[in-house]
């Protein structure tokens, strides 16, 4: 017996049935895959907030003690260029070496600041979470409209985030029940799941729906994420340019890139969009 998968016998049911019709049906993606940051929630400027205080600040220790000047951390380009969309710990392992500066990896217990990856990293996320406190949560409403407009339709929706404080920021944003999976940083330690741009945690939450990643969507703000989506097979890739970056998204895997997704239209406009990839 040949097995022929899902996504495959629905490109042959999609050329047999519609590509030849004059007023083609609209079909359904199975699943749409949402990251975060920069998609979902308006957190990627905190993180990014977070990233320079803990850098600058590590620079500047590092340097009066080596009696050196370091390149500060700055958001353009370093953030998007270093760690943006990464787990925490390969950010930080990432910027650092672009100083050329190399330190131990430690372990994730290891206190904040202590002068390890992982002390940085957990230093990180002292303040991102501080600033968070303080400031609160704010969504894209673009995107959180076209979310229940899916669910409305019967179409499932994950997300998939390298965070490990993906559920406390769907929580403050009261939002965490219009996503049926999450597969965060926090599952990816669990599960030992790869990060970005490797595609493990979108196909594993298409796994925990049920559903098929090459008739599914991924929507993504990060270079990292795009590589993923197209690296894990996925039937369309939406890339966010949230920072004027429409031609590095599309050279790294975005069928298609908009800078917010009200320029979708709406599931009618996705399911087209969705068409028209198949179709080539």
């Amino acid at each position: 017996m040949v097995f022929i998968p899902r996504h495959l016998l629905f490109l042959l049911f999609y050329n047999h049935r519609f590509v030849n019709t004059s007023s083609p049906k609209p079909f359904d993606p199975e699943a749409v895959i949402f990251d975060l940051d920069g998609v979902i929630t308006r957190t990627a400027r905190v993180h990014s907030r977070a990233w320079e205080q803990l850098f600058n600040s590590y620079l500047e220790q590092r340097g009066k003690s080596l009696g050196k000047t370091y390149p500060p951390f700055r958001h353009d380009p370093d953030y998007l260029k270093y760690v943006d969309g990464k787990p925490r710990y390969e950010g930080v392992d990432s910027f650092l070496r672009s100083r050329e500066i190399v330190i131990p990896w430690g372990f994730p217990g290891d206190p904040p600041g202590m002068e390890t990856v992982c002390g940085l990293g957990n230093r990180k996320n002292e303040l991102f979470r501080s600033i968070l406190r303080k400031e609160g949560v704010e969504t894209f409403s673009s995107t959180i409209a076209l979310v229940r407009e899916l669910l409305e339709n019967g179409i499932a929706t994950g997300v998939a985030s390298s965070s490990k404080n993906c559920r406390e920021i769907l929580e403050a944003a009261g939002i965490e029940k219009l996503f049926q999976t999450r597969v965060d940083g926090e599952v990816s330690a669990e599960l030992d799941l790869k990060g970005k741009p490797e595609p493990d945690i979108f196909l594993k939450a298409c796994e925990n729906l049920g559903k098929d990643p090459g008739i599914s969507i991924v929507v993504e703000d990060a270079v990292s994420g795009v590589q993923a989506g197209k690296k894990g097979g996925f039937g369309l890739v939406i890339g966010i340019a949230r920072e004027d970056n429409r031609e590095e998204l599309r050279r790294n895997g975005a069928d298609v890139v908009v800078n917010d997704m009200s320029e979708i239209g709406g599931i009618k406009g996705l399911r087209d969009l969705f068409r028209r990839n198949f179709a080539g």
